[in-house]
């Protein structure tokens, strides 16, 4: 099925009915503040699934699912789902690895958004996306950014450009060209690396099918 962008297909507190397996598209959890302002909590792409865990007991949404990248994903009852992973147990243990290699990737992302610059977030931010595609040219608008970093789009207009000087990216109309990704993994937080590494710990080979090797 297509997900095109800003699709919501969950929003916070509705009942979970199917689990989501994207194939190009990404697509961000966000919880959203009173006053609208918007704090993402984690993302997934083709590396993994939604619309699981919090299906397991009260089968309800964590926070809205909103497609950043637009794409086509796979979908599949979460019932049939369960009945799958009580059946086949390679599946039940793959699943548990995802699990925790989502939960930290959860973790560091609300450890990142206390502590660490908006450039280094942001560059994190370009790279996990960056993972999630097989090409240099991440879709990404500034107001998208903005909102994943929850700072003003001229915050995120004034980053971008610091990049784009360095080298490290090439701004287009709706897009950002990755030029020189190790220059960008270098300005990015420690967060990125540790959320890198436990997929891979977890989940080898992760990195290899999304295309991005060192």
């Amino acid at each position: 099925m297509n997900l095109p962008k800003g699709a919501v297909l969950y929003e916070s507190g509705e009942p979970i009915r199917y689990t989501y397996f994207p194939h190009d598209a990404i697509v961000s959890l966000v919880e959203t503040m009173k006053d609208g302002r918007l704090v993402e909590v984690t993302m997934f792409g083709r590396e993994g699934l939604f619309g699981l865990l919090s299906a397991f007991v009260s089968r309800e949404a964590l926070g809205r699912y909103v497609v950043q990248t637009p794409g086509t994903a796979s979908r599949i009852a979460v019932e049939r789902m369960h009945e799958a992973i009580r059946t086949y147990h390679s599946l039940q243990r793959l699943v548990s690895s995802y699990t925790e290699a989502l939960l930290a990737q959860a973790f560091h992302t609300v450890a990142c958004n206390t502590v660490h610059s908006v450039e280094a977030r942001c560059c994190r931010w370009i790279l996990s996306t960056h993972d999630r595609i097989d090409q240099a040219t991440v879709p990404l608008t500034h107001e998208t950014l903005a909102d994943m970093l929850g700072v003003q789009r001229s915050t995120v207009s004034t980053i971008l450009r610091t990049l784009q000087t360095s080298g490290l990216i090439v701004q287009r109309r709706g897009n950002v060209v990755v030029t020189n990704r190790v220059g960008l993994e270098q300005a990015a937080c420690e967060c990125y690396g540790k959320i890198r590494s436990r997929y891979e710990k977890l989940l080898p080979g992760t990195y290899a099918r999304l295309g991005i090797c060192r």
